[in-house]
């Protein structure tokens, strides 16, 4: 007789392995206790699922009811009604008074991907109701983040009378101020902090405002513009707008776009998130879309699209326009329905993505030097600023984020304009809040601007405030820090041996995804294996082959590891027995398909025979 899992004591997890120190320094946990292993066999007996899928969902929180549900996340199940979100309503009734009165429309988005796609869509469905509607997207370096004053009076002077903010605008209360005194409404659609005091608009939907109860403050913007399309299809079906010959469009139809900025946005693929992210790819799979086919033939992606390659292949080259060329292109190309423009501006994305790339790379290698200089040789710190002239405003995010993953600590990194003036990206650590730091900061009149949310914010300050800066923030994080830092854990879903890691078990787990942020990918560990080859490859990235007690042979990679703890310590292994953990990725090469282990951590075994727990 099987326990129900409410039954058995709640106990801490055992180190997975014995591995309670592994070579890159982390504590290997077995992500499911004993409440979680029971969850896991019954889910097996009920629903006759393979052992480690179960293991998956158990450790995922999925409880056994909702199992079906789980495994084929549908939208129509899970969108809630739209109305629910504060002032959606009156969102739609202005949208819908633009559709009917054939307005012009202004539509003013944010220079990510996230603004990208959710501008693009809500274009695609205005053009569709007969509009013609203008789209800004602000210039990252020249205009900044968010609607400014003087793009507001251009879009008036071209006889806008609604202007729609998507991915920003919540923050942004003198622009908006100016847009209403000249005579245009405004409706404001973002996920984005608020402030403490919001705009006067029209509509300001944004499920994280203070009033709005609706749960659905884990949407990308670009979701959160689909729910809206939802409302605004309605209250047209009630006015009687659609016609035959202007039939209502099929919002499912796009879910490209809402896929891609999700993903690329970061946002927790649960929920809502889940759903539009699983059918996205779906959608994707079918390369119907002209703008989306056309940027995933130029990041060579072989075989279907899954969720990584939205975040780390699709993503990017949307992202370089508005980093280091055109901001409007990413809009372009989602707009575009010409092929052969669509290749055109997809290559301009590639060649800007590769410039991109060594702009970058300069600037990580000078950032890392002055980090580690900081750190010094006691790694004594809670937070990383760096700063210098010559950056391009635009890579300072992403310069950020490899160092916050590199020392593992909350990190900025500031362009320094040669006014004295400096705009940068900080990138935050699980469990500290960077975005309330930030914007405590500004309060303070520390900073000029600031804001964000709890793993990103940007700042801009003066050059001669950056020591006080970086002394304000280590005081204010310095706690939080040393308590994220204190736990350094990989947690290991189960155990396989190289004989078992096969095209068919990845195909299963990937059964739980899509994965990424919110959905972890499963993490895999292969007990007392022999790293047979280790070799260099690309930039910074290691090619592997690991061998079991069997003879069976599984190849590996370890990316960006080449430097790193892990390259070193698998480059100093070379040829021993290791435990080694990490995630199954299908790697498809001229028709073929073979299942490789990206290598997240390797530990020395202990002496005597290794224990599976």
């Amino acid at each position: 007789m099987t326990l129900p899992a409410s039954a058995l004591p709640v106990e801490a997890p055992h180190a997975f392995l014995g591995v309670a120190h592994s070579l890159t320094g982390k504590l290997w946990r077995d992500r499911l206790d004993a409440r979680g292993a029971a969850k896991a066999l019954a889910i097996t007996q009920r629903y006759q699922l393979p052992e480690m899928l179960a293991r998956v969902l158990a450790g995922r929180e999925v409880e056994i009811d909702a199992v079906e549900d789980f495994l084929d996340p549908t939208i129509r199940k899970l969108m809630p009604d739209p109305f629910t979100v504060t002032q959606m309503e009156a969102a739609a009734k202005r949208i819908a008074d633009a559709a009917m009165c054939s307005e012009k429309v202004a539509i003013f988005g944010d220079y990510d991907v996230d603004g990208a796609t959710s501008a693009a869509l809500l274009a695609w469905h205005l053009r569709h109701c007969g509009l013609d509607p203008l789209i800004h997207i602000p210039d990252r370096i020249f205009e900044g983040y968010g609607p400014n004053t003087e793009a507001v009076r251009a879009l008036a002077g071209k006889g806008a009378t609604l202007l729609v903010t998507v991915d920003c605008g919540t923050t942004s209360l003198e622009p908006l101020s100016e847009a209403r005194k000249l005579g245009m409404s405004v409706v404001v659609i973002d996920h984005h902090q608020c402030g403490d005091e919001l705009p006067e608009v029209d509509a300001l939907v944004n499920p994280n405002r203070p009033d709005d109860l609706s749960g659905l403050g884990h949407l990308a913007a670009v979701g959160l513009v689909l729910v809206t399309l939802v409302a605004l299809n309605r209250e047209l079906r009630a006015r009687g707008f659609w016609k035959s010959e202007m039939p209502e469009p099929d919002l499912l139809g796009m879910l490209h776009h809402v896929a891609l900025g999700t993903v690329a946005d970061v946002a927790p693929l649960i929920g809502l998130n889940r759903a539009f992210v699983a059918k996205g790819l779906i959608a994707m799979r079918r390369r119907d879309h002209v703008g989306h086919t056309a940027l995933m033939d130029v990041a060579r992606l072989n075989g279907p699209p899954e969720a990584w390659h939205l975040g780390f292949m699709l993503g990017p080259r949307i992202n370089a326009g508005g980093r280091i060329g055109r901001a409007d292109l990413g809009v372009r190309l989602l707009l575009e329905g010409d092929i052969s423009e669509a290749a055109r501006i997809a290559a301009e994305l590639d060649r800007l993505n590769t410039e991109r790339r060594v702009i970058e790379q300069a600037a990580e290698a000078q950032a890392e030097a002055e980090a580690l200089a900081a750190l010094g040789l006691e790694d004594k710190g809670a937070v990383i600023v760096t700063a210098s002239e010559g950056w391009h405003p635009g890579i300072v995010g992403l310069v950020a984020s490899r160092l916050k993953d590199k020392f593992s600590r909350p990190t900025f990194a500031i362009a320094l304009e040669p006014g004295g003036l400096g705009t940068g990206s900080g990138r935050s650590i699980g469990g500290v809040d960077l975005g309330k730091a930030v914007r405590q900061a500004v309060h303070d009149g520390l900073l000029i601007k600031g804001g964000g949310h709890a793993m990103a914010a940007g700042v801009t300050l003066r050059k001669e405030r950056l020591a006080e800066f970086r002394a304000y923030m280590e005081n204010a994080l310095a706690a939080d820090v040393a308590q994220s830092r204190h736990v350094n854990e990989i947690f290991v879903d189960g155990a396989v041996s190289a004989r078992g890691v096969t095209t068919e078990l990845a195909a299963t787990l990937n059964r739980a995804g899509p994965f990424g942020s919110g959905n972890p990918e499963p993490v895999l560990a292969l007990p007392s294996h022999q790293l047979v080859y280790a070799d260099e490859i690309g930039q910074a990235h290691l090619r592997l082959r690991f061998k079991s007690g069997d003879g069976a042979i599984v190849n590996g990679v370890a990316f960006r590891s080449i430097g790193q703890k892990l390259g070193n310590a698998l480059t100093a292994h070379r040829g021993q027995v290791l435990h080694v953990a990490g995630s199954l990725a299908v790697d498809r090469w001229q028709g073929t398909e073979r299942v490789q282990l990206r290598v997240l951590d390797v530990a020395v075994p202990d002496q005597g025979p290794a224990m599976i727990r």
